[in-house]
């Protein structure tokens, strides 16, 4: 499982707000040195590289500085060599117990601070009747394109605001910055999943206003999301009919987490080998409980029907109690 393959190890997440303005686009593009020169950035205890970028820089008397010498906490394992004289056997049959019971702890670990974390985060959000969604898919499956569409739809009625995650650039994210909806990038780095402590920090750049709702595009992974909780109210699983309809029983931890899927790219049904009543039934064999919808952002089919899921799930002002 992803907490013990190693892929966050050493990784180092970066978050930035995206601005977009009429009168010049900036198009960043992230490296593992190198930072625009309207940021400042600190490196905190876990290896999170915070980058907070400032549109109006004489509002600030921020110089570039960097924090790196706080130590870093992240569990991390040691492998122990025991030497026996009663059989080569016995000796790897202990050294095999021990690396097991060591990866157990490991991701035990890992997952319960995640866990801890994104508790908060959901507090955090019913505190302020903030409707947070995690949209998951493989990638490609078509979640920008629908996050585009939804918010030039519906931001005149419901206050959007965005957490991008990618491993690298923040091409995404100033796609989504273009409708003017407040964006957050966050790049994992090596890491191929958001965990919510990113979340947490995002939200401390972004500062979503009360009873808006918080689209968080994770990813693009089937696998390793589906693991790590963010104080979502609901998981969106995102597969395009371009995909394949089986990926449902290939990938079911996903979907069975999940409590939303959303069949994208359906404008391409005539161009495609798509059984979509066998999809269906494939992921309703995996989660019985799973509402569906079927969308293009393409030519607007299906669209209503989200539009209204989406409406019915939000903490609007108008619906709370005095």
């Amino acid at each position: 499982m992803c907490v013990t393959c190693g892929c966050s190890d050493g990784a180092q997440a970066r978050v930035t707000r995206v601005e977009h303005t009429h009168s010049e686009h900036t198009h960043s593009h992230p490296h593992a040195e190198a930072v625009s020169t309207a940021t400042h950035t600190h490196t905190l205890a876990d290896g999170t590289v915070m980058t907070h970028t400032h549109v109006d820089s004489a509002s600030h008397s921020h110089t570039t500085h960097s924090h790196s010498t706080h130590t870093d906490h992240k569990p991390h394992t040691h492998t122990h060599h025991h030497h026996h004289h009663n059989g080569e056997g016995q000796s790897s049959a202990h050294a095999h117990s021990q690396v097991h019971g060591t990866t157990v702890t490991l991701e035990q670990n890992i997952l319960s601070k995640n866990d801890l974390i994104a508790a908060q985060n959901r507090g955090w959000f019913k505190g302020q009747q903030i409707t947070a969604l995690n949209l998951v898919s493989s990638p490609g499956a078509g979640k920008t394109t629908l996050l585009v569409k939804t918010i030039q739809d519906l931001q005149s009625e419901i206050p959007i605001a965005v957490i991008e995650g990618d491993q690298e650039t923040a091409q995404d994210a100033e796609r989504i910055a273009a409708t003017g909806c407040p964006t957050i990038q966050v790049n994992t780095g090596t890491g191929c999943h958001l965990e919510a402590s990113m979340v947490e920090r995002g939200l401390e750049a972004l500062n979503p206003p009360n009873h808006s709702l918080l689209l968080i595009e994770n990813v693009g992974n089937l696998v390793c999301p589906a693991l790590f909780d963010l104080g979502e109210k609901a998981k969106v699983a995102m597969l395009s009919v371009t995909e394949g309809e089986d990926k449902p029983i290939k990938y079911p931890h996903m979907f069975r987490a999940s409590q939303v899927m959303v069949l994208t790219k359906i404008d391409l049904l005539p161009y495609v080998s798509f059984d979509v009543e066998r999809c269906l039934a494939y992921a309703r064999q995996v989660n019985p409980e799973l509402k569906i919808f079927q969308v293009s952002a393409v030519s607007g089919e299906g669209l209503a029907k989200w539009y209204g899921w989406l409406r019915s799930v939000c903490d609007r002002p108008d619906t709370v109690s005095p």
